[in-house]
């Protein structure tokens, strides 16, 4: 069984944001996760928050407990707070499952 983040962002630094998404993955990759979809998304047609998306996507770990792991990793911190905070206004989390 894995566990998927169905996640939206509005991305206002592309550039900062491909960097953090370059140093993030190896990171990512070690902890056993992956990208499933990933989205540019240019017009938003309905939307149950009030915050701006341009950017959809699906992040997934094989359990919970890996998936914690992973965002309190020390490296990883270093890399979100370098690029990824001020590349993105905000974050939405969608949705969360299994499959």
């Amino acid at each position: 069984m894995v566990i998927e983040n169905l996640m939206a962002m509005y991305i206002t630094d592309d550039a900062s944001y491909t960097t953090y998404r370059k140093k993030m993955v190896p990171i990512l990759e070690k902890h056993g996760g992956g990208f499933g979809y990933d989205f540019k998304v240019s017009e938003v047609l309905k939307s149950e928050v009030n915050q701006p998306i341009n950017r959809v996507f699906t992040i997934y770990f094989k359990d919970e407990a890996t998936m914690n792991r992973f965002f309190s990793n020390e490296e990883y911190i270093s890399i979100k707070k370098a690029y990824f905070e001020k590349a993105v206004s905000s974050v939405v989390q969608i949705a969360k499952y299994q499959k």
